[in-house]
């Protein structure tokens, strides 16, 4: 297994969910059974095409995933594609949405119908072409086929000597399928990288590193909020990332998967982990005052060879 610091040319891929975002600030104490004041924004999201999108404009990178074929689903791996990925997008069925519903202090809570998006199946190998890095939200492990999908993605990977990381993604999807076969299926899996925030942590049992996270990947990262990050490789503690302050904290949304792009992109061009952690701090630094997942300053035009795959059969 390669060293998660170990630099190596070429594309970030990156499997999962293309989603509309619906984004409902609430603009005061939100008040059950009756009105509550908010403002509502609609965007491209998703974990997987928001850490594409975001890693973009500093490493090539790809996007594997599926959405309906459907005038929401063009216009999705539309905006995807013009922000510089290479998108590589099933169509068939209904495109999916999430509905998150933000508190004026920041935290959400989502609503998601994946739709077509957790029906990813039969991805063409060659897909892969050029991998260097294969990066996966939990979210594509919830359901099969998608469940079966990204578990074969990831061999392919492996066997073209790709380097890979598994985000936690979710407690309510972690506790859904039941803590003891997530960490089964990540000590399986045997990712280069873990990444979870400190609830998924906790509740995979692997905050404070040792025999548990060892067991799960060779490095985990452990986010803290306004805390520092934590690194742990084999169960042991390498670095410890302070994150900086930030002026303002109005939607959480989409910084997990900034951060992930930021480390990833860094990871890729070889710098260490407290190097690849603070270039995830800055990324995600860039998102959480602003509605959804799907911000990024200084969006690049479309890459050379960048494209989206269309056929009228759905697959594409």
């Amino acid at each position: 297994m390669s060293s998660p610091a170990e630099p190596g040319p070429g594309v970030l891929v990156v499997v999962g969910d293309l989603l509309e975002d619906i984004v409902v600030w609430a603009t005061e104490p939100i008040r059950a059974a009756t009105d509550s004041a908010a403002r509502v924004f609609r965007s491209r999201g998703g974990s997987a095409a928001n850490v594409a999108a975001h890693a973009a404009n500093r490493t090539p990178t790809r996007f594997i995933g599926r959405v309906g074929d459907d005038g929401a689903g063009a216009a999705l791996v539309s905006a995807l594609a013009s922000g510089g990925v290479d998108v590589r997008a099933q169509r068939e069925g209904r495109t999916g949405a999430v509905v998150l519903i933000v508190a004026p202090d920041g935290e959400r809570t989502m609503f998601p119908d994946r739709a077509s998006a957790a029906e990813l199946a039969d991805v063409d190998a060659g897909w892969l072409d050029g991998i260097a890095w294969l990066h996966a939200p939990s979210y594509g492990l919830e359901h099969d086929p998608m469940r079966s999908e990204v578990r074969r993605l990831i061999a392919l990977a492996r066997e073209r000597g790709a380097r890979v990381s598994i985000d936690a993604s979710s407690t309510g999807l972690i506790d859904g399928l039941g803590v003891a076969r997530v960490a089964g299926w990540l000590a399986e899996l045997r990712p280069d990288v873990l990444f979870a925030n400190e609830t998924e942590a906790e509740l995979l049992g692997i905050d404070g590193g040792g025999r548990a996270a060892a067991s799960v990947a060779a490095r985990v990262v452990v986010k803290h909020g306004p805390r520092p990050t934590e690194v742990f490789d084999a169960g042991e503690p390498v670095a410890r990332v302070p994150v900086p302050p930030v002026a303002e904290v109005r939607d959480l949304t989409g910084a997990g998967d900034a951060f992930a792009a930021g480390y990833l992109a860094a990871a890729l061009a070889g710098a260490d982990a407290g190097s690849a952690c603070a270039a995830g701090h800055g990324l995600a630094a860039s998102v959480i005052a602003s509605p959804g997942g799907d911000v990024e300053p200084e969006r690049p035009r479309p890459a050379p060879g960048a494209h989206a795959v269309h056929r009228r059969d759905g697959r594409f």
